[in-house]
């Protein structure tokens, strides 16, 4: 079962190594975690449903809760700490379009603000409901989760929007076809959370992002039913699969998505290889990306994440003999890993790597094979799970990340770490910062920087902590000119930034879309767009 105050089924336990431990305590400091508060007392807080019955609706107070949270460290806290907040008065799962539609004509009669929920794995609070007069509803998509028709001529599905990861590709992969699209949350996220928050996969160098995926869909808004065909091409004005991707539930709820295929690969490997230094790690990706060979990954790891990679994976006698080696290999001290992801024919792989090779050894590339490339793919969904161990040792984690053109990734990534490790000191805390590029172009890249810290013994300590570290290294974001999500979305959390980077001009355009699909405010949580958008230092409108 998913468990209510952290990641994942409850059944899967990941504990960290005694070497693990020691390390983050000569990082961080030696610390304990909080005592969590139970699920009795917390349902005991939830206030009466402001709803009205509905055949439809749920008022149940487990159900209630558990839709009104995503795994942001700041509904970790609330969550854990007990101190709850606002939560939604009611919880429907619709079972096709239709129903969809009668319940926001139904949110529309009653008055109520409307949540649509795919996985609830956002870390942006996309799914916590506003301190708003008017009660929530939460839409769980869930049960949409059909493969509806597969044309294998165009290569081209359409599934019920509320499929989760997993189930797509069973359904997929049964038929001999696949998507490739594989966020980190790939186990419990929705294809509709991917379009409306404009995913990343891991592999989405060779599939693609979520909008090349995404061919056309049905989208349910308050003023009615908007249908967008698939065409492979068109020139015939703005694209509105555009106005959908990245709309994060604030034109309305999608309920179908049709998503461009493809046939499984031959082979797969995954090979980890060290450079001596971030500049010849970077010099290599670059170089990789610009090439464009048609690899489906390349993550590069800082020397502060390698480290801590090494550190954490236990086995420390294998460790210190693949570090000894590589030290007799030039890659000492400063060391960084990169893990490539080859896919396709076999002919093509073989291609793909003796293009890659001469590349490689030109910044004094060590591989190490598939062997460190089999664990991580082994792994490759089971890593956020640290995060539950890493509570339970007192320890608090947090991600930012951004995308910048090439000549801004170094002091993009300095910047981040240093705001993250300033932000604690100003509660006499360390943090220990790292980052890798999870995705890279030939244009620039993704950064990606996570922050390790002390939870604290008290919900105000900790929520300090986190606002702290967030707005910090936001308004790093902006001032380094980076957007203010490569991958995650804006949610509630980064509202405030998007100014930003879109400009006053821009901003008043989103709103204006907003206003024409959702004159009522039926969708208005807070999401995208906040309340009031003052501008933002940092950049000019555009």
């Amino acid at each position: 079962m998913r468990r209510w105050n952290g990641w994942g089924d409850d059944s899967i336990e990941t504990a960290l190594q005694p070497g693990a431990l020691a390390f983050l305590h000569q990082q961080i400091g030696a610390t304990a975690a909080p005592s969590d508060a139970a699920l009795a007392a917390v349902l005991a807080q939830l206030p009466p449903s402001r709803l009205p019955p509905h055949p439809q609706v749920s008022t149940d107070a487990e159900a209630r809760l558990r839709a009104s949270f995503g795994q942001s460290l700041g509904d970790w806290l609330r969550l854990r700490f007990g101190r709850i907040g606002a939560v939604s008065d009611g919880v429907a799962w619709p079972e096709s379009s239709a129903q969809v539609r009668e319940l926001l004509d139904w949110a529309s009669e009653v008055g109520a603000i409307v949540i649509p929920c795919g996985g609830a794995t956002s870390v942006v609070g996309h799914l916590s409901p506003p301190e708003d007069p008017r009660p929530v509803l939460t839409l769980m998509m869930g049960r949409m989760r059909k493969l509806l028709s597969l044309d294998s001529t165009a290569q081209l599905a359409r599934f019920e929007a509320g499929v989760l990861g997993p189930d797509l590709e069973a359904q997929l992969r049964a038929q001999g076809w696949m998507l490739g699209h594989y966020p980190q949350s790939f186990e419990y996220a929705s294809l509709g959370g991917w379009v409306v928050t404009r995913s990343s996969g891991q592999q989405s160098a060779r599939y693609g992002r979520i909008e090349q995926l995404f061919a056309g869909g049905r989208l349910e808004t308050p003023r009615g039913t908007l249908q967008i065909p698939t065409l492979p091409a068109s020139a015939a004005g703005p694209d509105l699969r555009e106005w959908v991707l990245g709309s994060e539930g604030r034109l309305g709820v999608l309920t179908e998505a049709t998503v461009r295929i493809s046939r499984l690969p031959e082979r797969e490997e995954f090979i980890g290889v060290f450079l001596p230094s971030w500049q010849a790690g970077e010099a290599a990706v670059r170089a990789l990306a610009q090439a464009r060979l048609g690899l489906s990954m390349m993550r590069l790891a800082n020397p502060v994440e390698t480290l801590t990679t090494l550190r954490l994976a236990g086995h420390e006698a294998q460790i210190a003999w693949l570090e000894r080696y590589l030290a007799w290999r030039g890659c000492g001290e400063g060391k960084v890993l990169l893990m490539l992801g080859f896919s396709g024919g076999a002919r093509q792989l073989r291609a793909m790597q003796a293009l890659a090779r001469p590349i490689l050894k030109a910044q004094g590339g060590v591989s190490t094979g598939t062997l460190l490339g089999k664990k991580w793919a082994a792994n490759r969904f089971k890593g956020v799970y640290l995060r539950n161990a890493l509570w339970a040792q007192g320890y608090a984690v947090d991600t930012m990340e951004t995308a910048v053109d090439w000549s801004r990734v170094p002091a993009m990534m300095a910047a981040m770490e240093s705001a993250g490790r300033e932000a604690l000191a100003g509660f006499g805390e360390r943090c220990h910062a790292y980052t890798h590029l999870s995705h890279v172009y030939a244009q620039g890249s993704s950064v990606y920087t996570t922050f390790v810290f002390r939870i604290g013994g008290d919900f105000d300590s900790a929520m300090a902590r986190w606002k702290a570290l967030k707005q910090g290294v936001s308004q790093a974001i902006v001032n380094q000119g980076g957007t203010i999500s490569h991958q995650h979305g804006v949610g509630k959390d980064h509202a405030a930034y998007l100014g930003a980077e879109k400009g006053a001009t821009g901003m008043a355009a989103l709103q204006a879309m907003v206003d024409h699909f959702d004159p009522q405010g039926l969708l208005a949580s807070g999401n995208l767009l906040p309340p009031a958008t003052p501008a933002q230092p940092g950049r000019s409108g555009r």
